[in-house]
């Protein structure tokens, strides 16, 4: 496992937003672990993992000009790589939206850099059903911007319906074109698991979780 991969699961434990139990999902799945992105609520834990990020972003090797936050979880996330960036000695720009229109002052959805004619990181938490990486691509190119790609914390690895054996960032890719980043996804979690005496007890749950909902490797 990379560097960024470990250091990244053992600071969403640190910060909580990785927890081990059962948790009924929005799907109604009951899953064996959960994960928040929200629980990374301090300036440090903020920085270490736009610091995680930047290493998987890196790794990936896609080009891009700017990045872009989808509200509301994107923001801060997309902000944090782009203070670390600022450290490495590259100087990106910056854009994320409103949830609703801005009827004064410079009104509008989008707050930050232009996009036009600028390849554009996407930058969120997960990806679910895909819906608000649907959104967040729609306002991109409304905005001229062109997608380069998209990054996100933790890549659950699950079947995005008992219909479709495709993972929700498989089917986005696919049905985008557009590469997927995860800083980690479930197979880094469970080696994660087998190599920490603390979390060990938790592997075969896990394996079970993913024998049933595993999404399929190739697609």
């Amino acid at each position: 496992m990379s560097d960024h991969r470990s250091r990244f699961l053992q600071l969403a434990l640190n910060a909580d937003a990785l927890r081990f139990g059962q948790f009924t999902l929005k799907s109604g799945r009951v899953s064996p672990y959960f994960f928040n992105a929200g629980r990374f609520d301090t300036g440090l834990a903020l920085a270490q993992l736009g610091n995680c990020y930047a290493d998987a972003i890196d790794a990936a090797g896609i080009a891009y000009d700017q990045l872009f936050g989808p509200a509301y979880k994107g923001i801060p996330l997309a902000t944090a790589i782009a203070c670390e960036f600022s450290h490495r000695g590259r100087n990106l720009p910056l854009t994320f939206n409103r949830k609703e229109a801005k009827d004064h002052g410079e009104g509008g959805t989008l707050i930050g850099a232009d996009m036009a004619g600028k390849r554009v990181l996407i930058v969120d938490d997960v990806i679910t059903a895909g819906t608000a990486i649907r959104e967040a691509l729609a306002i991109i190119r409304e905005a001229n911007g062109i997608p380069a790609g998209i990054v996100v914390a933790l890549d659950r690895q699950e079947i995005a319906s008992e219909t479709d054996a495709r993972s929700a960032a498989q089917a986005v890719a696919a049905e985008t074109g557009i590469p997927v980043i995860a800083v980690a996804n479930l197979a880094d979690l469970l080696a994660f698991a087998s190599g920490n005496p603390e979390l060990v007890g938790y592997r075969e749950p896990l394996l079970a979780y993913r024998g049933r909902y595993g999404s399929n490797p190739t697609g």
